[in-house]
């Protein structure tokens, strides 16, 4: 059994506010890559907690508590760098990028974007498999037209965080359902309240930044159809893949093994569509990726890309941050701020922005999306339960301070991922990625207001 450690409100906070200095002077003052700046606010952890009188064995299984968290998501990290080499050089995504190149028009791109993704999102339940799939398709056209590349990934990622909140096959919406005790659908119900205006005012700011983007160059565009028609298989059969997506998804199919699936068929597809393609080169595209060898210099950094040990510096970072994050969780650090505060909440306002403020600081100083649920879920239960709500208001507001904000973190398990895999950077994407900083908004407005608020009994009735 661990020792517990000694540790007031007073010293907690401390060691926190060090950690996110280290964290956030590193990443975003430094602009240094996120490996580093939390390998060090570990460090600083460990001796901490040696200080305090922890043995090595007990640190040790903080961190394996932590990493062992983050097993299913980093064999994922890994199957999604092979799915996107292997749908490029199946054609699958350059035939994508052809018919939204055909399809789109540049004035109503970014709205389109994000609508697309979201109903993608809602069928298969993943932002990152909406991003790392249709969402570089979209990505390489509106950088071809002209867009900056930080909107479109905005609008990508607005849609597939959309998708991932609501999705009935989401892992998120179905964790954050099952640590507050509600039924599923029940609990989409109640996200709508703040799901239906995010995605409402996101659409109209995408479409009002879009609007009148008209200098997109047609012959850039004619020469990179053409470069893709060239040097890809483009064809409405390559587009298999996406419909064996949907369709695992209506099966309910575990992420992995869909994955897998998809893997097997589109590699499959680059032998029928290049017959000339050995076993060793179609290996060495699952393994580090497809490199796009046209005479088009764009087409070439658009498609060179994916395959699994692109995967390795995510991997990496989560198992940092996953590490960190079991650190703080194992030595009481995240608990000895959160019980105190949701012991002292006296209305629903208070308590709706505590419960957001506790997710937001999980995924700040954790990075792993679940544990921004999970943490607070556990913490703010008996407290919304003594107020006189319903377990769905809680749900709602893990949602919102929870699922959407992970991907907002530069060190964050999804921020990392994201900005990996689009090649922008997560602070540059950040302020446009409006459905997941809308969301809180959302959350708020309907605390302090009562809007959408599920209440068993006031707050004042219940305490006195």
């Amino acid at each position: 059994m661990m020792k517990k450690i000694s540790l007031s409100l007073r010293e907690a906070i401390i060691m926190l506010v060090i950690i996110l200095f280290i964290m956030g002077s590193g990443v975003i003052g430094l602009g240094l890559s996120p490996q580093v700046p939390v390998l060090l606010a570990i460090t600083v952890t460990i001796f901490w907690a040696k200080f305090k009188g922890l043995s090595w064995d007990a640190i040790n299984k903080g961190i394996k508590d932590g990493i062992d968290k983050g097993i299913i998501p980093i064999v994922i990290f890994i199957l999604i760098g092979a799915m996107i080499s292997t749908w490029i050089a199946s054609g699958t995504i350059p035939t994508l990028m052809v018919i939204g190149f055909r399809a789109i028009s540049a004035q109503w791109f970014l709205p389109t974007v994000f609508l697309v993704c979201a109903l993608v999102g809602s069928a298969v339940g993943s932002c990152f498999t909406v991003v790392s799939t249709v969402g570089i398709a979209f990505f390489g056209i509106g950088v071809t037209m002209s867009f900056n590349p930080a909107l479109v990934a905005g609008a990508v990622i607005s849609g597939g965080i959309f998708g991932d909140k609501c999705s009935p096959l989401s892992e998120t919406s179905n964790l954050a359902a099952a640590v507050v005790d509600t039924d599923l659908f029940d609990h989409m119900k109640t996200i709508l309240w703040s799901t239906v205006p995010a995605a409402a005012i996101s659409t109209v700011a995408f479409a009002i930044l879009g609007f009148g983007h008209n200098h997109a160059d047609l012959d850039k565009i004619n020469t990179t159809v053409a470069a893709l028609n060239q040097n890809f298989h483009i064809s409405w059969v390559t587009l298999i893949p996406i419909v064996l997506v949907f369709v695992c998804a209506g099966f309910k199919m575990a992420a992995i093994p869909t994955m897998l699936l998809n893997v097997l068929v589109s590699g499959a597809m680059m032998f029928i569509n290049n017959p000339s393609l050995s076993v060793n080169k179609a290996s060495t595209i699952i393994t580090n990726g497809f490199v796009a060898k046209t005479t088009n210099s764009e087409v070439n950094l658009l498609l060179s890309r994916g395959g699994i040990v692109s995967m390795m510096p995510t991997v990496a970072l989560i198992v940092l941050t996953l590490s960190l994050g079991g650190l703080l969780v194992n030595f009481g650090l995240i608990s000895a701020v959160m019980t105190p505060l949701a012991a002292h909440l006296n209305s629903n306002a208070k308590l709706i922005t505590a419960a957001l403020i506790s997710c937001l600081g999980i995924n700040v100083f954790v990075g792993e999306q679940f544990l921004s649920i999970i943490l607070p879920g556990r913490s703010f239960k008996k407290a919304f339960n003594d107020g006189g709500l319903e377990s769905s208001a809680l749900g709602r507001v893990l949602e919102d301070g929870g699922t959407v904000l992970n991907y907002l973190m530069p060190w964050g398990v999804g921020g990392v991922f994201l900005a990996n895999t689009l090649g922008v950077p997560t602070i540059q994407y950040l302020p446009f990625v409006f459905f997941s900083l809308l969301c809180p908004v959302m959350s708020l407005v309907s605390g302090f207001t009562g809007i959408g608020l599920h209440v068993r009994k006031p707050i004042a009735e219940v305490n006195a």
